[in-house]
């Protein structure tokens, strides 16, 4: 049987349904997602094997103006990520005008001569009228090979979204096993899934000056899974809100991860968390690649 491949990332503002989408898609929870913007950090690779095609979807951090050295690695990431593949998809929210962010995002992708979709995000919100005005104002801000309407909370427009990306399909071997979802290593999803009860639980900046590292991972006989987590904060101060009173906040936190991570992994998990400070150390370039965010 002959194959097909298509590379397509997923690029657009922070908080516009990125992973939402990436997840719909893939039909797994492969990257976090919350209500707070900036919740993606890293790229991930969602997979989706369908017959002879396989989809591999590129989801990057939103495009933003960046404040730290973190800020600057995502969006790096983000920029980069619109380069060399086969189709972007650009994800905006049902408003009728054009926002600094999809500007930059325009005109990389103008530049890259990437075949470009858009996807107008969240039309569960809006009335009929106001999204044609949205497809009026982008229609005529680049040349998009389709427009399509979508909601990815329900899956609204995300079937004709894929049958778009198809047409995209180069003839080629698959790049991943035909069951896989993701090019996460385990480790990092698990990781992920903290950050995002994190980002869930706590207010304000604290869950965007966190980082989790896992320190142990490692399969009984039993199957049963053992997983050691350090969260990592940027003030003292923090590190008493991210325990809480008599370990009430983080108890939540872990009991929340724990059951997302035997949902990914099929098993018992028994999830064990610390908390450390490390000041500024969204600021420090050693620091920003020793959590794993390095191109």
């Amino acid at each position: 049987m002959k194959t097909k491949t298509a590379m397509i990332t997923i690029a657009g503002r922070p908080n516009v349904g990125k992973s939402t989408l990436t997840n719909f898609l893939v039909g797994e929870k492969i990257a976090i997602v919350s209500n707070k913007p900036q919740t993606t950090r890293n790229r991930i690779c969602g997979v989706l094997t369908r017959e002879d095609t396989q989809f591999v979807f590129v989801d990057t951090p939103g495009y933003h103006k960046a404040r730290t050295k973190l800020g600057d690695y995502m969006v790096n990431v983000a920029r980069e990520s619109i380069s060399d593949v086969d189709l972007t998809i650009l994800v905006v929210e049902p408003i009728a005008s054009i926002g600094p962010q999809e500007e930059g995002l325009l005109e990389r992708i103008k530049g890259s001569n990437c075949p470009a979709v858009l996807a107008i995000n969240k039309i569960d919100t809006v009335e009929k009228e106001k999204l044609l005005e949205v497809i009026d104002v982008y229609s005529k801000a680049a040349d998009f090979a389709a427009i399509i309407p979508i909601c990815a909370k329900s899956g609204d427009g995300v079937d004709a979204l894929l049958n778009q990306c198809e047409k995209y399909a180069q003839e080629s071997p698959f790049l991943f096993p035909e069951d896989m979802t993701t090019d996460q290593p385990e480790r990092q999803v698990m990781a992920e899934i903290i950050r995002e009860k994190l980002l869930w639980c706590l207010d304000l900046e604290i869950p965007h000056g966190t980082a989790v590292e896992i320190t142990t991972f490692s399969e009984r006989d039993s199957g049963i899974i053992d997983i050691d987590a350090t969260i990592y904060c940027e003030k003292a101060s923090h590190k008493g809100i991210i325990i809480g009173k008599q370990g009430a906040m983080l108890k939540k936190i872990s009991t929340m991860a724990r059951n997302d991570c035997e949902k990914f992994m099929g098993t018992k998990v028994f999830l064990t968390t610390w908390v450390k400070v490390k000041e500024n150390w969204r600021d420090s370039d050693f620091l920003v690649r020793n959590f794993g965010y390095s191109e």
